[in-house]
């Protein structure tokens, strides 16, 4: 420990004892929550730099504290390299996070009680798009559309029926467990006929479309909002991007609508992660994303597991247990001990409650990070059925065995940015 962090060590031992335990944990375990991934060190080492010292309230160029010659240059280079690696007429890169940048729509375009329409979130939304127990959804008015019981995917038909009726101000697509290509031309369609500013929420593809592995929103929404870390692969943050008659809104609501100083080393990492995304071996990685989602899926389907919508186009696979005859969370914690690491999930028309559903959410960004191929897919699908099956069993040497696979197969394929030996 003492090696990659001397100063921390020998100030606090108790903590870096825990940052390595979880930098271990990070190398030797299959990470396969979708949200989740690897930075590179070299966005690693931005977060961690003297940035974090300073304040910088305001813009580049309008800011309301001295000292900002190198801050400006910093933030501007961020925003111009989201502008072209998305194609977007404005970009804010200085949201702390993906729901303080939804929540800067919302102060942007909405009054409180208006008419916001977004995803469900038993069905695949999220909690900042109108949901009853956030902010959005006590603050205004929320209708909520699903997906086909048939089909697991998005019911157009639906949002359009509810966007007429309702009459929304604000519609989001996007959402948390959605495995199918989000149609945004419909979506820009609708919003257009009924005269509503369209929020695109790409927190977990936006990795997919910089790498071309996924239809860009734009130019159908209005905004876009995302994470900078789940497949963008940068540092925990966000941004909101714009068409250029919206900007002034936006950046009014960021600053000082919610927020005071942006986090200055997080926008650096952000520069970083942007500048990492717009080569070539980042178009390859996005690609791979979706081929081993896709193989895994199909690995896993032949194994009987039922996936949501039969399938996916993108990074994620949403799994019903219900056939399997295993709730979610039990599942999850024993592929968890297995060093397998996913996270229990509501599935559409779950019969079962939110902390205790019927399913699991398992992802390939971090894995693909790594550098393990499709070839791999069929291996990991057999752990997770062994696993599953084991738990159902009470199995536990079953579940150690798998615990002592994974390691040795991950020690093949070292974790980016994770110092360990």
């Amino acid at each position: 420990m003492t090696q990659h962090h001397p100063a921390l060590s020998a100030e606090d031992p108790e903590l870096a004892a825990l940052i390595a335990a979880e930098e271990q944990l990070q190398a030797d375990t299959l990470r396969m929550i979708p949200s989740e991934n690897y930075v590179s060190a070299a966005v690693l080492e931005a977060t961690g730099t003297v940035l974090t010292n300073k304040y910088s309230e305001g813009y580049a160029g309008k800011r309301y504290y001295e000292g900002q010659q190198n801050i400006d240059p910093i933030e501007t280079l961020a925003a111009d390299r989201a502008k072209a690696l998305f194609g977007a007429d404005h970009a804010n890169v200085q949201p702390y996070s993906g729901s303080p940048a939804n929540l800067a729509v919302y102060l942007a375009f909405l009054q409180p009680g208006d008419t916001v329409l977004g995803m469900g979130l038993p069905a695949g939304g999220h909690l900042t798009h109108g949901w009853s127990v956030s902010a959005t959804g006590k603050w205004f008015k929320a209708a909520h559309y699903g997906v086909r019981k048939d089909t697991g995917r998005i019911d157009m038909d639906e949002v359009r029926d509810l966007a007429r009726t309702e009459r929304p101000k604000l519609i989001i697509c996007g959402g948390t467990a959605i495995p199918r290509t989000i149609d945004f031309a419909a979506f820009g369609e609708i919003a257009r006929e009924v005269g509503a500013v369209l929020l695109a929420d790409v927190a977990h593809i936006a990795g997919l479309i910089a790498g071309g592995a996924h239809p860009s929103p734009f130019p159908h929404a209005d905004v876009v909002s995302t994470t900078t870390h789940k497949t963008l692969r940068g540092p925990r943050g966000a941004m909101l991007m714009t068409k250029e008659e919206h900007a002034k809104a936006i950046d009014r609501a960021v600053f000082p609508g919610l927020q005071g100083g942006p986090h200055n080393h997080t926008t650096a990492a952000i520069a970083v992660a942007l500048k990492e995304a717009a080569t070539d071996d980042f178009k390859a990685y996005a690609r791979q994303i979706v081929t081993n989602a896709k193989a895994l899926g199909e690995e896993l389907a032949k194994r009987g597991f039922d996936l949501v919508s039969g399938g996916t186009d993108n990074h994620l696979l949403l799994i019903d247990l219900t056939s399997k005859d295993i709730p979610g969370k039990p599942a999850a914690k024993a592929l968890d001990r297995a060093g397998i690491v996913v996270n229990y999930n509501t599935v559409p028309f779950d019969p079962r409650k939110p902390f205790d559903p019927s399913g699991i959410r398992i992802g390939t960004p971090s894995l693909t990070s790594r550098g393990l191929p499709a070839s791999e897919m069929a291996t990991v699908a057999e752990w997770i059925d062994r696993v599953v099956a084991a738990e159902k069993a009470g199995d536990e040497d079953t579940i150690a065995k798998v615990r002592a696979e994974v390691k040795a197969l991950m020690d093949g394929y070292p974790a980016p940015g994770v110092p360990v030996a």
